[in-house]
């Protein structure tokens, strides 16, 4: 498998990047793989993606650890809500060692278990974004009030878990894509007139081919986007593609 990512600051922010992404090994064949994105109205809300983020990488890693040692096969249903538990678990224990406001805890979430030999995963998405998958959009859209993780740190974790609606089972993928909303913000600052259609940029960004035997396969996207279709993307983006190679 491919995995090629990008990490954008929209033309409207100015002093930080809000969104963050990671991917980590959690086994000898399964990664996890996020974007986050934080929200602008809270409080220092760069603070909250990256604090998601770590947190969910040190999870990551001690699964790997301990997958390790015991051997044990994961699951990947399962594996995805005993990550969402423990990621929910170790941000309140740093919020009430910091003594967080709730306002300082929210970004949006979009969190998949990937097996990378069978192709397969299981994805959640928490507040917005869109889940892109050999052509197919899975958009979550929220009406600009996402409903935050950090809502939910002191509900009962399985009733709240189990009401998700945004979850997918994907049983066998070729391209996957996961972004956060930044992805429906490109603008054609210069003239409106020749403002591409949001399906035509995604189809361009997510799916053509063109220049993946390069890792920086986004970032050539993104720029080409700018020189010469003169779209910028004007809110903050993270993307993180995986092209299942034969």
């Amino acid at each position: 498998m491919n995995i090629y990512t990008t990490l954008q600051i929209g033309a409207f922010h100015t002093n930080h990047c809000e969104d963050f992404l990671i991917y980590e090994q959690i086994s000898s064949h399964h990664k996890l793989i996020a974007v986050l994105d934080g929200c602008t109205m809270g409080t220092e809300s760069v603070f909250a993606s990256m604090l998601y983020g770590k947190i969910l990488r040190t999870i990551a890693k001690n699964m790997f650890y301990k997958e390790f040692v015991t051997n044990n096969a994961i699951v990947l249903e399962t594996t995805l809500k005993d990550v969402i538990r423990e990621l929910i678990k170790e941000t309140v224990c740093i919020k009430n060692q910091l003594g967080l406001e709730i306002n300082e805890l929210l970004a949006t979430l979009v969190l998949g278990i990937i097996d990378t030999k069978s192709a397969s995963a299981e994805c959640i998405t928490i507040g917005d974004g869109l889940i892109y998958i050999d052509g197919n959009t899975y958009e979550y859209e929220q009406n600009d009030k996402p409903d935050y993780l950090g809502y939910h740190l002191y509900d009962d974790f399985d009733t709240w878990y189990d009401h998700q609606q945004q979850k997918l089972s994907i049983p066998n993928f070729k391209d996957m894509s996961f972004c956060t909303d930044g992805i429906f913000t490109f603008k054609h600052l210069e003239n409106k007139e020749k403002q591409k259609p949001v399906s035509e940029i995604i189809e361009y960004v997510l799916q053509d081919t063109e220049h993946m035997e390069y890792d920086t396969l986004l970032d050539r996207k993104i720029r080409h986007l700018k020189n010469q279709w003169r779209h910028v993307v004007t809110d903050d983006l993270a993307i993180i593609r995986i092209i299942n190679t034969p």
